[in-house]
């Protein structure tokens, strides 16, 4: 979680919900965690509204590119506004079918892998969950300014069929690995993420 000392006007993403697009610090108040200083921070994000969020507990990162023009945030945030608005339809397509990289990294330890995977079943083709799943493939404020409601619908559908092949191949593998840990990551996923791990292991 964040070490960063963290000041007014800073523009971040919170790494774990890229849906929630960049936001910025609009109050800043120092506070114990733990026995820790820390920050309490008013972040108000451009699909999320306003949150208060403890910095030492939230995942947040810069929006900015660091000094060396390095991109400061997670693969699976979402690009530049105008890195986006550049963007065609077909490259905005590939996106939304793409299953985020710190899902398929092989650099990354298997069970959180395996436990982001699951932590994206939070998302669904109902009412606003799809839009938020479509700015976080797209990194589109209102991904329906290029899209088809249906056509979004469409692409989920998609991603949710990789995204069932995806979890069942990592579960299997963390399961042949490490019991332990495949039931400790499933235990910690959201519902929705338990049932479709629990139906991609019974069809293998």
């Amino acid at each position: 979680m964040s070490s960063i000392s963290w000041s007014f006007g800073d523009r971040v993403i919170h790494t774990d919900r890229p849906e929630w697009g960049v936001g910025q610090i609009t109050a800043v108040q120092p506070v114990m965690v733990e026995g820790r200083p820390s920050q309490r921070l008013t972040i108000r994000f451009e699909r999320a509204g306003i949150k208060t969020l403890a910095a030492a507990m939230a995942n947040i990162r810069r929006a900015d590119t660091d000094g060396g023009g390095t991109p400061a945030v997670e693969a699976e945030s979402k690009p530049s506004l105008a890195e986006t608005s550049e963007a065609t339809d077909a490259e905005l397509t590939k996106k939304l079918a793409s299953l985020p990289e710190s899902v398929i990294d092989p650099f990354i330890p298997l069970a959180k892998r395996l436990a982001t995977t699951l932590g994206l079943y939070r998302f669904s083709d109902k009412g606003g969950s799809l839009l938020d799943w479509a700015a976080m493939q797209t990194g589109l404020a209102d991904p329906l300014t290029r899209f088809l409601r249906h056509d979004l619908e469409i692409h989920f559908a998609a991603f949710r069929r990789a995204l069932d092949r995806h979890a069942g191949e990592l579960g299997a593998q963390l399961g042949r690995q490490d019991k332990a840990a495949l039931q400790e990551v499933t235990q910690n996923a959201p519902e929705a993420g338990q049932q479709a791990l629990r139906r991609a292991l019974a069809r293998r």
